[in-house]
């Protein structure tokens, strides 16, 4: 019998009722019968039994993330003619996104305040619209520190969106179908990334090479995605997948304490800062580099700019379109017998990853086909990350309090892309070898993240199960493990019931 196997001393025990007979009144502030089937269902979940109304809400999610990615990566791949239409080098250029990613960094946490304690729905077509209006207003600017300017406030409205939609997913969905939910949400990263330097470089081509029609593409879909957003995204209570409606925010400064003092968000989010770094480097210079390494392969030949970006993208693509779902998927199996597997999976990817993104950085110079190949494999297994690092700060985190951890993990993992991403670029004879060197760098920074997802899976389990705890309250790991189908007199129906020690002594 289930009942047998009891720990000696558990406050939970198994108690049989008969149905027809009176039970006496209970008092008790604690939660006394807790219904099984009723727990458990949005566990049992599957993709058949999702509404449509919630199949909406993701598609929006993803189709605004998708946009988000475009947006960004757009300057990244017409980036050489911005360099030559405003006549600056390769720092100056780098300005651009550090413009965009500073302010993106500073706001995140404002967002991450705001989306715990009000309208998700509103804050985040708010940052939509401004950062399809800045795109659009930069892309009529003839002055380069105007259109830093412009840049630099797109960041404001990316930061409004990227903090609070993780959320949403999580209050709508719980276990697998969450993961796989957050997967396909971040499935959108790589795909939006590389659709932003295809778009940006064909609508160049198209337009007879002027870039500001580039900038012109993704403020038209803004303005379809903030109407989406108002009318058909569903925003569900906090904690509502997990049963834990109408939870209260609590104090800022206690938020804060406590998600510092959480060890799994905190490592994880040290080695989420690895991977953004990397991915953010590759994105913006890995055209950039390639394209001088296939002029020093043609001696100093002319090279379509155009065509380099275009193929980045592709690769880009794909990399995401199989990394992402397949990391996600690899979790999902293997999870509910290995508790840890998730920051396994994490830091296996990373370090399988830095010897490929060496290998790239090397052959640029010699074979551009060994190094798209080898950018590939580096890019599949850097993406393997993605949608399973949100899936740990989603479950290592309080309900209201996870959009304050996704701003404060934006903010420091942006941050170390600031003081890092422009380091050992020089616009002088040598800049091949120099951006080559700064490229270097991702390789020990993608060993050094592996490492933070290994120390990650110390304490991992034990953070997840004080989140659950706190949600469902501590007899939460007992209804699985202690079930008894109890009889319900002659109606042949059954029913579990679990039952507090001190309540019985007080109510028998």
């Amino acid at each position: 019998m289930p009942s047998e196997k009891l720990e000696k001393g558990s406050k939970i025990v198994m108690k049989k009722f008969k149905m027809d007979a009176e039970i006496p009144q209970n008092n008790s502030q604690q939660e006394l019968v807790r219904d099984v089937e009723e727990s458990g269902e949005e566990n049992e979940r599957s993709l058949r039994d999702l509404k449509f109304r919630e199949w909406v809400s993701v598609f929006v999610l993803c189709f605004v993330n998708l946009i988000n990615y475009m947006d960004r990566f757009t300057i990244a791949g017409i980036l050489p003619d911005i360099q030559t239409y405003f006549g600056i080098n390769n720092s100056e250029g780098g300005l651009l996104q550090t413009a965009f990613v500073l302010s993106y960094m500073v706001f995140a946490p404002l967002f991450g305040y705001l989306g715990d304690r009000y309208s998700r729905r509103w804050i985040m077509a708010a940052g939509v619209f401004l950062w399809s209006l800045t795109t659009l207003c930069g892309s009529f600017m003839s002055n380069f520190w105007w259109f830093t300017f412009f840049r630099a406030l797109v960041g404001i409205g990316e930061a409004s969106y990227s903090t609070i939609a993780p959320t949403i997913i999580s209050d709508l969905f719980v276990g697998d179908v969450r993961s796989k939910m957050l997967a396909l949400f971040y499935f959108a990263i790589p795909v939006g990334s590389g659709l932003g330097y295809i778009v940006g470089s064909e609508t160049a081509k198209a337009m007879d090479n002027k870039w500001q029609w580039a900038l012109r593409v993704t403020p038209a879909l803004g303005l379809i995605a903030v109407v989406l957003i108002l009318i058909a995204l569903d925003e569900p209570e906090r904690g509502q997948s997990e049963g834990s409606g109408h939870m209260e925010p609590t104090p800022w400064t206690e938020d804060v304490k406590d998600i510092v003092q959480n060890r799994s968000f905190m490592f994880s989010t040290a080695g989420f800062t690895c991977v953004a770094f990397v991915a953010g480097a590759l994105a913006w210079w890995g055209p950039t580099f390639i394209e001088m390494g296939i002029k020093l392969q043609d001696q100093g030949g002319t090279v379509d700019s155009d065509s380099v970006s275009y193929t980045f993208g592709i690769i880009s693509m794909l990399s995401g379109l199989l990394g992402v779902p397949a990391g996600s998927m690899l979790a999902q199996r293997l999870r509910h017998r290995y508790h840890r597997i998730d920051a396994h999976i994490c830091s296996v990817g990373m370090l399988v990853s830095a010897p490929l993104v060496f290998g790239a950085c090397l052959t640029a110079r010699y074979n551009s086909k060994a190094t798209y190949t080898l950018v590939f494999f580096a890019e599949f297994f850097l993406n393997l990350t993605w949608s399973i690092v949100a899936d740990i700060l989603l479950y290592v985190v309080l309900p209201t309090r996870r959009s304050t951890a996704e701003g404060f993990q934006l903010l420091l993992s942006e941050a170390f892309i600031i003081g890092m991403k422009n380091k050992g670029v020089s616009p002088d004879l040598q800049e091949f070898k120099s951006l080559q060197y700064a490229l270097f760098s991702t390789c020990f920074v993608e060993v050094i993240g592996g490492f933070f997802f290994l120390i990650t899976a110390f304490y991992i389990v034990q953070d997840k199960k004080k989140v659950e705890e706190a949600v469902h309250g501590p007899s939460h790991h007992h209804q699985v493990t202690h079930e008894e189908q109890v009889p319900m007199g002659t109606t042949g129906n059954s029913r579990q019931l679990l039952v507090n020690n001190s309540d019985i002594d007080q109510n028998s």
